[in-house]
């Protein structure tokens, strides 16, 4: 860990963050992170639970002064998307993440870097442990499992807060309050085949994608980004029709939540047209560099020659599968009618995997209205059941309807205007924030997200904005500070 990110200013948030960072915490592994919080809390002689699904809670009183304010509860997750390079050599599971300062970012070395949302994390940890900062009763609230299901969220039952205000400290821009955000719902297709042997005369090629961007599927789905998975589908389907290619192993993307920036596929083809195959095929790859060079420019198509598989798939199941991938929708469904920019409705194709006799297909569909998220993921189960696929919806959350009376909105957006001259973008996001399904338990307590500037959530070139975080911890002292009473 480099010694140059405590040296930060506020030394106080950034040395928490590296404390946070040198404990492995993917989603759905938090047993070290819950244990390394409630460590935390009970060494400040605070009152600190766990509840039943592995949320942590610290509770924290008022300063003095502070004790007729309204309790409030602050709240970010403790897991983190694990993506890395396919060239880093790195273990989530044991290692912690590897920072380090270039101009005016921190990053991490080929992999996530955690900000989302340890620096929220962070935030809480040290209003938590400060003996100076004005602030009324605190509870803290530390969420697992936000990026693969927000279980932790939804497993939070009533009566364990009583704050009336919630600060959600995950949202991406310095300038923006959040207001509002979509819901999501994971949909999977899933079906098996029969391997057939593979002819004698044909020969075997790697198709290789990456060299994408990747990214989150929520904030950045509108941006025009590759999706890996729909680029290679585009070269097996040009493949079969032309040359009768067949397809014995695919592996593409991730994690649902992160656009999927490489894929690849073990294919064979007939020898006698193996010259024919390679000049259509750099023909089609370089057509589709050249359409995504703006967003893309660093996208890199191989296709390699590779031992000869010894199966492939079906030629009926591969003829239906390959049609249902370049049918299914990905990308932006719909923008809001309602709200000016915003994406309401889109689906990301963010893992396929075909291997032995099975294919499986992941989504995740996201929306702020739920009738449009549920048509979408309909759209997508009749493309996918048309071929003969299973499918499952699961992980269903709602998202957040905006209050735009919301209290601490109004007291937010003048302490933002007092501060930087200028007033704050307030907006619903296309994110999944957990501040929805919080809300069903919670239906009175008046919430509201913010946080600093991180760019590339869900991906190794995630990074966060050294100014961007001063200018936050300027704004949340003040908010501390101006917490109505009760």
């Amino acid at each position: 860990m480099s010694q140059e990110i405590r040296q930060l200013e506020p030394k106080a948030l950034w040395n928490k963050f590296a404390d946070l960072n040198a404990v492995p915490r993917p989603s759905k592994k938090e047993e070290r992170v819950i244990a390394f919080m409630k460590d935390f809390g009970k060494t400040l002689g605070l009152e600190t639970i766990e509840d039943e699904v592995g949320n942590v809670i610290i509770k924290k009183p008022a300063t003095a002064g502070m004790e007729n304010r309204t309790t409030l509860v602050m709240q970010s997750h403790l897991d983190m998307v694990h993506q890395k390079n396919n060239d880093t050599v790195f273990d989530f599971d044991t290692q912690g993440i590897e920072m380090y300062v270039e101009g005016d970012w921190v990053k991490a070395k080929g992999t996530t870097l955690g900000a989302d949302n340890g620096l929220g994390v962070a935030t809480i940890m040290v209003i938590l442990e400060s003996t100076d900062i004005p602030h009324p009763a605190i509870e803290a609230l530390f969420t697992i499992d936000e990026e693969t299901g927000m279980t932790g969220a939804q497993g939070l039952k009533e009566g364990l807060l009583s704050g009336g205000i919630l600060l959600n400290l995950d949202t991406e821009e310095d300038d923006e309050i959040g207001v509002g955000c979509a819901g999501g719902i994971d949909v999977t297709a899933t079906r098996t085949y029969n391997e057939e042997n593979t002819p004698e005369h044909k020969i075997g090629f790697e198709i290789t994608i990456k060299g994408l961007q990747g990214g989150h599927s929520g904030m950045q789905i509108h941006e025009g980004l590759g999706n890996a998975n729909k680029i290679l589908n585009r070269l097996l389907f040009d493949g079969f029709e032309n040359f009768g290619l067949r397809i014995s192993e695919i592996d593409g993307g991730s994690l649902r939540n992160a656009i999927p920036r490489e894929s690849k596929a073990i294919v064979a083809i007939d020898a006698m047209h193996e010259n024919a195959f390679l000049l259509e095929t750099n023909l089609m790859c370089n057509a589709i560099k050249k359409e995504l060079r703006t967003m893309e420019p660093d996208l890199i198509i191989e296709v390699s020659k590779c031992d000869t598989p010894e199966k492939i798939m079906d030629l009926g199941v591969q003829e239906g599968f390959t049609r249902a991938m370049y049918a299914a929708f990905n990308g932006v469904y719909r923008m809001s009618a309602d709200i000016p920019n915003l994406v309401e409705t889109s689906n990301n194709i963010a893992r396929v995997v075909v291997k032995n006799g099975n294919i499986k297909v992941g989504c995740l569909t996201r929306s702020s209205v739920e009738s449009s998220k549920i048509d979408l993921a309909n759209t997508l189960r009749a493309t996918f059941e048309l071929t003969g696929c299973e499918v499952e919806f699961s992980g269903d959350y709602p998202g957040w309807t905006p209050n735009m009376d919301s209290a601490i909105l109004k007291v937010m957006t003048k302490i933002y205007e007092d501060l930087n001259g200028e007033k704050p973008h307030v907006a619903a996001c296309h994110a999944g924030l957990e501040c929805g399904i919080l809300g069903q338990n919670y239906p009175d307590m008046d919430m509201i997200s913010f946080g600093p500037n991180i760019k590339g959530a869900h991906s190794p070139d995630e990074r966060a904005q050294i100014s961007s975080v001063q200018k936050y911890w300027k704004f949340v002292l003040e908010i501390l500070k101006a917490i109505p009473k009760k």
